[in-house]
């Protein structure tokens, strides 16, 4: 898809938003209360976090034993060529839900380009390419930390990354501990004010899990005696303890100082797909309820206690849809500015989008808001849809086209939260669209990715009418069921229809259709 005014993907813009002033410390309390942090100031450590950071500095000094052995060894490593990226797809991007008749034009233009997307990710499936949407999240080792892969290197290498990832696990503790000394302890003074931010907005979101592990081995920069580059994958949790970690990959530059790795940058990886964390790129202000996460920057914090309420009732909507009675343990959502809304997650999305949600890993999407688009009329819906996406698709997305009318139909009955069918805002489209050529088929009703803004409309209704006439004869529980068969399970709608409902999909598809063309006239 071409557009004039589109931001070519993963191209970043400065923000205009200023610096926030420091705050005096952090606050590490991890209650479900609401509170606001802003991510701008040290850490004062408690006694627990000392002793956590001591352990730790006597697990690095067993590994410091060796360094005079290691060190003339290390010297001798030939420079290795730098690793070719792996293919970086976009996020796979959820649409959103259908909002109220002042933002249709909006609405319209945002589904048309999330459709470009999705056949950009069927494309990707028949070339064989790894869509966005599959991310790199490694199988947890014994100790709960992503695994490594199976690089041996030279023997030197291997213990100059074991050298490093001490490091970075003194730096681990540190963080969770809430040490702000012992996190930049690690790196040299000039990387130190870009860690600082990245710390302060870590401790902003409530880390409790950080957990870095080695993706091969070190290895020297070419041109530039003494410097090294490791890819590093971390799991990480924010507020629940005990979560499944989401997981990326960073890039850890570091340079040999006599016998230690000292850290120089901690850079987001050009091969993670769901692109730069938003903690990554800014400062942050942060409040947290009992369902919901919502962050944005300093600049735009006086958004969040509206906010905060706004996506906690959205939640518990979005919790009836949760796929298995699992809901997420908390939904993230950011609220992205003009800025920043190049900047996360790759940026690269046009200027109308409201938002979306992409998958991070550990069974968990996170939701971006664009606050340029975003109108109170509007949000609770959008809020609706877009956590209900959270909580009812499969941690790697979906791939099968034919399956879209079903999870954004699913979507915009979350969104409609229980309104009569006639006051859903899109039968016009679904109307034009009946009578403009459709062939009636549910899994052909995904529109082209050139398709006009009526015919996009127009599919989002007849799966909003599809998935309700399913409810409305089966119930909503039966029909999470034949979502999660279909969706999450690869069933075939018809093998899925016959263990689910007992009937037949062939006479059920024909009833979802007459009802669409029912309603509509």
């Amino acid at each position: 898809m071409t557009d004039g005014d589109e931001q070519p993907p993963g191209r970043t813009a400065d923000s205009d938003e200023p610096r926030p002033t420091v705050d005096a410390a952090d606050k590490a309390s991890t209650a479900d209360t609401s509170a606001t942090d802003v991510s701008a100031g040290p850490d004062r450590a408690d006694a627990s976090a000392a002793n956590l950071s001591a352990a730790a500095d006597a697990s690095a000094a067993d590994i410091r034993a060796e360094n005079a052995a290691t060190a003339a060894a290390v010297d001798t490593i030939a420079p290795a060529p730098a690793p070719a990226p792996d293919a970086a797809s976009l996020p796979y991007p959820v649409p959103l839900a259908q909002p109220d008749p002042a933002r249709t034009r909006t609405v319209r233009q945002r589904r048309r380009w999330l459709l470009w997307t999705a056949l950009g990710l069927a494309l990707g499936l028949v070339a064989g390419a790894v869509p966005g949407v599959l991310l790199r999240e490694s199988a947890p080792d014994a100790a709960g930390r992503p695994a490594a892969k199976d690089d041996p290197g030279t023997a030197a290498q291997r213990r100059l990354g074991e050298r490093m990832l001490a490091l970075l696990d003194r730096q681990a503790v540190a963080l969770v501990g809430a040490d702000r000394a012992g996190f930049l302890a690690v790196a040299e003074p000039a990387a130190r004010p870009a860690l600082s931010r990245r710390y302060a907005a870590l401790r902003a979101l409530r880390v409790t899990v950080w957990r870095p592990a080695a993706d091969g081995v070190p290895e020297a920069v070419e041109g530039r005696p003494g410097e090294w580059r490791q890819t590093v994958t971390v799991g990480y949790c924010f507020v629940v303890p005990d979560c499944a970690p989401s997981t990326l990959e960073l890039g850890a530059r570091w340079r040999l100082a006599g016998e230690e790795p000292r850290l120089t940058a901690l850079e987001p990886s050009e091969a993670d797909p769901a692109g730069v964390r938003p903690w990554q790129a800014n400062d942050l202000a942060v409040t947290v309820g009992k369902r919901v996460v919502v962050a944005t920057t300093p600049a735009q914090r006086r958004r969040l206690p509206g906010l905060l309420a706004q996506a906690e009732t959205a939640a518990r909507a979005a919790d009836r849809y949760a796929i298995g009675g699992r809901p997420p343990d908390r939904y993230l959502v950011y609220y992205a500015g003009k800025g920043e809304w190049q900047r996360w997650y790759g940026g690269g999305r046009p200027k109308w989008t409201a938002g979306y949600a992409v998958g991070v890993g550990g069974g968990r999407h996170d939701v971006v808001l664009n606050a340029q688009i975003v109108t109170p009329a509007g949000l609770d819906d959008l809020l609706r849809h877009e956590l209900t996406h959270a909580a009812s698709l499969p941690d790697r997305g979906y791939a099968d086209r034919a399956d879209w009318w079903l999870v954004e139909g699913l979507a915009e009955y979350a969104g409609a939260d229980g309104q009569p069918v006639h006051r859903y805002d899109g039968l016009t489209e679904v109307r034009n669209l009946v009578r403009g050529g459709w062939s009636g088929r549910l899994d052909e009703v995904a529109p082209a990715d050139d398709a006009s803004d009526d015919r996009v409309g127009g599919a989002y209704g007849v799966g909003y009418l599809a998935v309700r006439h399913l409810v409305d004869r089966y119930g909503e529980q039966r029909m999470l069921d034949f979502y999660r068969a279909v969706v999450h399970q690869g069933r075939t709608p018809e093998q899925a229809a016959d263990e689910v409902f007992g009937d037949t999909w062939s006479m059920l598809h024909d009833d979802c259709v007459a009802y669409v063309r029912a309603v509509v006239g």
